[in-house]
């Protein structure tokens, strides 16, 4: 196993050296850092927490409660997150079971710091004992104690709305209200109303429909169901445009209009929340709104290290959205 001390004589530096370099200390010139971390790759160096904790006091190693392994948006992000990480020296230990059992094992590790993700609708009191471990949350900014990294949501949705209006659309629909309930997207529904409501587009002109969940499949099912509702009843009142609450309904909700024959964006224009690259990639690529992926990725990161270090040093940062538009929006079809 590949050690401080290999990397040091291999450097030509010193051991202590070495371990600042792997923390990216400030007192490590970023020539002697970029060096060292190059050679520790190279020699294909894993930290040891056990023996870094006893040496600095410190474990070199976050941990990440997982709220969800389906979510491609949330996979983007971790995995962005980690990359940032992994390249200033310091590990990422994800747990996917429930919060308690995520923090029990935090603690007996002694990570340095812990990332929670959102729904902290109750507080204080969804958050176990971290035994003095600084914790970060992501999401639900203002809901909790905690310092917290967020995107503003309901601006985010307003965006898209605003998008839309401004190309002709008045029958906009938006999936993703779903059945168990998420403080997140309830920010995304209310801003949703809001907008509509302002530009003058009534209720019924701009529903919200209901999803089992936040996947693909539900976005799918909830899309058709909103077709053949539409084509069941008068077809003129079929939206002309969907906003999908995530790139998992987004994906579900074009697959469901090319099931039903409609043509995105000449029939249907579709925006999705989530500005990951992965909207790009569509079938349709999808006008999408929300936080720059890579943005969101460096601040985390930095936030996290900075809380390990000093925690009274890092509150809450709210990232503005934007409005990044691609082929999956155009004006409404011209009889409208």
């Amino acid at each position: 196993m590949v050690t401080i001390k290999d990397i040091a004589q291999a450097a030509g530096v010193s051991f202590s050296t070495v371990s600042k370099a792997l923390r990216d200390s400030p007192l490590v010139t970023p020539e002697t850092k970029r060096r060292i971390i190059a050679i520790a790759r190279e020699m294909g160096y894993q930290p040891n927490i056990a023996a870094r904790r006893l040496v600095s006091k410190r474990s070199g190693a976050v941990g990440v409660v997982w709220p969800s392994i389906e979510r491609t948006a949330l996979s983007t992000l971790i995995t962005r997150v980690n990359d940032r990480l992994e390249r200033r020296g310091t590990a990422m230990l994800l747990s996917i079971g429930g919060m308690e059992a995520a923090f029990a094992t935090f603690r007996r590790f002694q990570v340095d710091a812990i990332l929670v993700f959102g729904g902290m609708e109750d507080g204080e009191a969804r958050i176990p004992d971290s035994g003095g471990i600084p914790v970060l949350s992501y999401g639900s900014a203002g809901a909790g104690p905690l310092p917290t990294v967020d995107v503003n949501r309901g601006d985010a949705i307003r965006l898209a709305v605003r998008h839309l209006a401004s190309l002709g659309h008045r029958r906009i629909a938006y999936i993703g209200r779903p059945k168990n309930h998420e403080p997140l997207q309830d920010v995304k529904i209310a801003a949703f109303r809001e907008e509509t409501g302002a530009l003058g587009i009534g209720p019924s002109d701009a529903p919200v429909v209901d999803t089992q969940g936040m996947e693909t499949h539900d976005g799918y099912a909830a899309a058709r169901a909103l077709f053949e509702g539409a084509r069941r009843g008068n077809a003129l009142r079929r939206p002309t445009a969907v906003i999908c609450g995530s790139y998992d309904l987004t994906r579900g909700v074009l697959r469901a209009a090319a099931e039903a024959g409609l043509d995105v964006p000449e029939e249907l224009s579709v925006a999705g929340y989530d500005n990951i690259p992965q909207m790009a990639e569509l079938d349709v690529p999808a006008t999408a709104v929300g936080a720059d992926i890579d943005a969101m990725a460096e601040l985390i990161a930095d936030s996290l290290l900075r809380l390990a270090e000093r925690p009274e040093s890092v509150g809450t940062v709210t990232l503005e959205p934007s409005l990044v538009i691609r082929r999956s929006t155009a004006p409404p079809p011209s009889t409208e």
